[in-house]
């Protein structure tokens, strides 16, 4: 997937299958800013190889953030191209690219399960020692590293995050005298004061399955334990009512409160859609909303003039308990086998530039990862970025659940029939089948 002349480039003689240190990397930069192409590629003068790396773009949103800043990159680094691919169905076609054998150089996906497997299967370059990890804030690692690593690998760089918790309409609190909730008691007091008023807490919109995995996440990665995806997967096809863990085991306090903040909901809300609880929010229809920051952009677009802002979901009685759910809404990663390490990481370097990072989470409505990052400007993110910039912060657990498990319908059933019990046994005989699947798997290669 790249693009090269017969001229063979340094990077390619002497850095293939390692990862460059800092002189080196400072060296290629050097190169290829000031001296020429013919000078970067080891070429005689007048053969002007420029390397072209094939940058794999996963998110269509961002297409003109990204054509800004490799402009800007090139104009420093002439002797490289960076060719933005970006496609509509990001996994199908990563995994389609890697069965073919056409790795990009530099890749972008989101944080999730999918990219977790890929690491797992080794396809992906080691930053481990890499000087570029000192600029990321170390908890968006933790979370990078627990989606899944190749021997304990440091295969993606978390580039920006986004925030799961609860929006709230800062006018309807405060014409109701209503603090931003700290406990989970302060939460069902504010719930209860709201619907004595004659206003919906929340605006559900169990319509779309995927929806009800939000406030899920949000309970869920609080209240189950940093240890239990870990503990699952050590159990494998063991999962069940015998096991150490379980859904069954783990999981019932989550599910006991996601019913309760649901009752809170307006009437008829199993029939409503992601589209229509954003309008609705919009036009003060209810007072929070169970979605994340990703909600904002067209909530505002509905009502421009609307005073949003978050909070994390309080999951206890003790504020210090509290952590944001929040994922890698966009991870770097350079791909195992590129020819063009050092051209590669020049590219990735760059764009770990704090300024780089935070103008494109400013413009993507996230937060920059950028280890001491400027305050982020976005009124509607006031309240979320303390808890992002004090490492407060915790991955989703449907990032951990492998995508062949139905977990929204799952969860979309149990708040039709309230069934708790029901749904954490098919959750656990869900896992215990992918497990058996991956085991037989692997038992015959």
């Amino acid at each position: 997937m790249t693009d090269t002349t017969t001229c063979q480039t340094p990077s390619r003689r002497r850095h293939r299958g390692r990862r460059l240190g800092t002189l080196e990397r400072s060296v290629a930069l050097l190169l290829a800013g000031t001296l020429g192409l013919g000078a970067l590629s080891g070429c005689a003068p007048g053969e002007t190889d420029v390397v072209t790396l094939d940058f794999f773009q996963f998110k269509s949103e961002a297409i003109a953030d990204f054509d800004g800043i490799i402009a800007d990159f090139e104009a420093e680094n002439p002797g490289i191209r960076v060719t933005q691919n970006a496609v509509p169905d990001a996994d199908t076609a990563i995994r389609t690219l890697l069965v073919k054998d056409k790795v990009p150089d530099v890749i972008s996906l989101n944080g999730s399960g999918n990219f977790g497997q890929l690491a797992r299967a080794g396809v992906f370059h080691d930053f481990t020692g890499d000087p570029v990890l000192d600029q990321i804030n170390p908890a968006v690692q933790d979370i990078v590293g627990a989606l899944g690593s190749h021997e304990n690998e440091v295969n993606a760089l978390g580039f920006v995050n986004n925030g799961n918790g609860v929006l709230y309409n800062r006018d309807i609190f405060a014409a109701q005298g209503i603090e931003i909730p700290t406990t989970w008691d302060e939460l069902i007091a504010a719930c209860d004061a709201l619907q004595a008023a004659g206003i919906a807490p929340f605006y559900g919109t169990a319509a779309d399955a995927w929806t009800v995995q939000s406030p899920l996440n949000g309970l869920g990665a609080q209240l189950g334990g940093d240890d239990f995806f870990p503990d699952l997967r050590a159990e494998g096809a063991e999962v069940g009512p015998d096991s150490t863990v379980s859904f069954a085991k783990n999981y019932d306090e989550t599910f006991e409160k996601l019913q309760t903040l649901y009752s809170y909901a307006q009437d008829g809300y199993l029939g409503r859609t992601y589209e229509d609880g954003n309008l609705a929010f919009a036009n003060g229809e209810s007072a929070m909303l169970m979605q994340g920051i990703w909600a904002l952009s067209p909530i505002l677009a509905n009502n421009p003039d609307i005073s949003v802002g978050g909070f994390p979901y309080p999951v206890t009685d003790d504020p210090a308990d509290i952590e944001l759910v929040s994922g890698v809404d966009v991870a770097i990663a350079i791909g195992r086998d590129t020819p063009h390490l050092a051209e590669a990481q020049v590219f990735v370097d760059f764009l770990f530039q704090k300024k780089v990072l935070n103008s494109f989470a400013a413009s993507q409505n996230m937060f920059s990862t950028a280890r001491d990052a400027a305050e982020n400007t976005n009124p509607a993110l006031a309240e979320l970025q303390p808890y992002f910039q004090a490492g407060r912060i915790t991955g989703f657990i449907d990032h951990q659940i492998p995508a062949s498990i139905p977990l929204g319908p799952i969860v979309q059933q149990f708040l039709t029939d309230t069934n708790s019990a029901n749904a954490l046994a098919t959750l656990d005989n869900e896992w215990r089948k992918v497990a058996s699947r991956t085991t037989s798997t692997r038992s015959g290669d």
